[in-house]
């Protein structure tokens, strides 16, 4: 009986080998998402390249572009995003502009003014709807569990989102609406497992609201994934002069520091590229666990309540991810 026994044991270990431990708490990646961009498009500039990734994975197929919207209340920020759909060919996307109350930054340089100056003037005298009317419409429209949300800004449209009531888009509440119509949230916010990230202390009322209270998957490319993958440099040398990428990475190498620099963080690129392919293509996915905010803004992870939160972690040289994301950022429409 001694084989018997052991080869019996032997299938017990080739099959826990094989077998997650909890499938249900892995991170699951939409196949060909649909996306609702939800950027604060400045202070910072590298959600220039985000948009320009956003608009080549889904020139490449990848993936479809929903919506794009403002979570900065600064009256460029929306000109700026529609300026960039319009150079890529995508003018009927709908841009949404936040709601009263939402942070209002923008860049000393005043890189959003300029470019949108250079390139479409005409788009900042137009008026644009507010992003949590975008929310609704489109979601409403949308398959269940269909949807995927990235924000690299402040989370001000998703509480917005979260309070609204139904309207004549959906007789949902906005909770009840974004638990049937969204799969996945691609958050660029955080330090883990613990510290203060910009994009979460600027309105951390909203922070501390929305992070506790969303009711799908939420993936954090935290501030510590994009601050060593070095990006622009080659577009702004390489790109041509007809486009607002280009321009707007060499000027702001030039002038958004004292000093210059050559080439931007990427905060921004790396939640985009996560939220179109499978994340672990890049990074090692952690989780689940909870992402906690505390009453000072700063946030701090729980590896031990599976709340559906998961966050990023690097296994690859920077370099190597920002030679993928440098490529994307080339594109250029045709």
């Amino acid at each position: 009986m001694k084989p018997l026994k052991f080869n019996l044991t032997l299938f017990a270990v080739i099959i826990l080998a094989i077998t997650p431990i909890n499938s249900q708490a892995q991170w699951s990646h939409a196949q060909h998402p649909k996306i609702i961009f939800d950027t604060d498009m400045g202070p910072d500039y590298d959600d220039i390249g985000a948009i320009a990734i956003l608009h080549a994975l889904a020139a490449k197929g990848e993936c479809k572009i929903l919506a794009t919207v403002a979570c900065d209340a600064h009256p460029s920020i929306a000109p700026t995003i529609a300026m960039f759909n319009a150079y890529f060919k995508k003018p009927g996307i709908p841009v949404g502009m936040t709601t009263k109350g939402a942070p209002a930054c923008t860049a000393k340089n005043g890189w959003n003014d300029s470019i949108v100056r250079n390139f479409a003037p005409d788009l900042a005298k137009k008026s644009y709807p507010k992003a949590v009317d975008i929310y609704r419409q489109v979601l409403a429209k949308q398959a269940d569990h269909s949807v995927t949300i990235v924000t690299v800004g402040f989370v001000s449209n998703l509480r917005e989102l979260l309070r609204s009531k139904a309207d004549l888009y959906s007789p949902l509440s906005g909770d009840a609406l974004v638990k049937l119509k969204v799969k996945n949230w691609v958050a660029m916010a955080g330090t883990f497992p613990q510290g203060k990230e910009f994009n979460v202390t600027e309105d951390s009322v909203a922070s501390y609201d929305v992070f506790k209270k969303w009711p799908t998957p939420i993936l954090f490319s935290g501030f510590e994934i994009g601050q060593h993958i070095y990006t622009g440099g080659r577009i702004a040398t390489e790109g041509s002069a007809q486009n607002p990428v280009a321009w707007g990475y060499r000027y702001n190498l030039r002038t958004y520091t004292e000093k210059g620099e050559a080439n931007r963080p990427s905060w921004d690129p790396t939640a985009v590229i996560c939220a179109v392919r499978d994340p672990e293509t890049y990074f090692y996915v952690i989780g689940p666990g909870k992402f906690i905010i505390h009453p000072d803004g700063s946030d701090s992870w729980d590896p031990d309540d599976h709340a559906g939160h998961y966050f990023l972690v690097h296994k690859y040289p920077y370099e190597k991810i920002a030679a993928d994301l440098e490529e994307l950022i080339q594109y250029e429409p045709h």
